[in-house]
């Protein structure tokens, strides 16, 4: 669980909670049912009108990521770097043995491919299109929720004026004129709120998980490409510790020593 990010939503809510009480004024005024419809409701519609259905239902999806902790990447680069051990101690068609006990799938992926075909070049060419395709793909649940972040603050201030509407029948009783504005502008509250402490964040933090994804499988690719070339499995750790040095500040030169000598001792490939 990403707990940074569920703390952070809910402290956002508590503290504009509390800075609304401190002035006096009612929670109750804060609910407003019809106010969540108008902005939730027209917010998603417009989207639906926006995107596919299907697309809106994958975003939705994808935005748990923001929520949850991936696999560390340093896992992934270990089991690269003892296929690399493999390659060059028994051969490159020894990964057969290993194919069906990889995790990853661009690993396991390319692996296969580097079995199948005695190319890096066309290796490199294959893995590097379907990269692009899917940062194209995984880009688009970012962009929903750009336009979820869009559309929540119209439909507020289209609510705001439906409330506003609705008590100007009330023009010559001042308090209740005065008590419907304020209830009025709740939905602009609300679409404000629901835009820039879930949308846009979450847009934002599925760009940068996008990122991070693209980058490791781009360290992958170079690891993949390493294999076929037959190069020395100490060459293809250092390019891939940079990786993890800059990625992870809990892995030090220490852990590439120990994972090193559980590479040594057979300790990765095995399930």
């Amino acid at each position: 669980m990403n707990f940074s990010a569920i703390i952070a939503l809910f402290a956002a809510v508590f503290l504009i909670l509390i800075s609304h009480r401190a002035e006096g004024a009612s929670m109750v005024s804060l609910l407003q049912p019809s106010a969540i419809m108008i902005v939730l409701g027209g917010t998603f519609c417009a989207a639906i009108v926006n995107f596919k259905p299907s697309t809106l239902m994958t975003a939705l999806r994808a935005s748990m990521d923001v929520f949850f902790e991936k696999q560390p990447s340093h896992k992934v680069i270990d089991e690269i770097i003892y296929l690399a051990h493999q390659a060059r101690v028994h051969g490159l068609f020894s990964l057969n043995n290993y194919v069906e006990n990889i995790q990853d799938p661009f690993l396991k992926r390319g692996v296969q491919l580097s079995i199948d075909f005695n190319n890096p070049q066309m290796i490199y060419d294959i893995l590097k299109a379907e990269i692009s395709y899917d940062e194209e793909e995984e880009l688009i649940n970012s962009r929903v929720f750009e336009a979820l972040g869009g559309y929540a603050p119209t439909f507020g201030i289209v609510g705001a004026v439906f409330g506003l509407i609705q008590i100007m029948g009330y023009i010559e009783q001042p308090d209740i004129l005065a008590q419907g504005i304020a209830v009025a502008f709740v939905s602009t509250l609300y679409g404000v709120g629901f835009a820039n402490l879930l949308f846009l964040p979450v847009a934002g933090k599925l760009k940068m998980n996008l990122r991070e994804k693209v980058l490791l499988k781009e360290v992958v690719l170079q690891g993949i490409v390493s294999i076929q070339m037959e190069e020395s499995p100490m060459v293809i750790e250092e390019k891939l510790v940079a990786y993890l040095k800059h990625h992870n500040r809990n892995y030090s030169i220490g852990d590439v020593e120990r994972n090193r000598e559980r590479r040594t001792l057979g300790g990765f490939g095995r399930r």
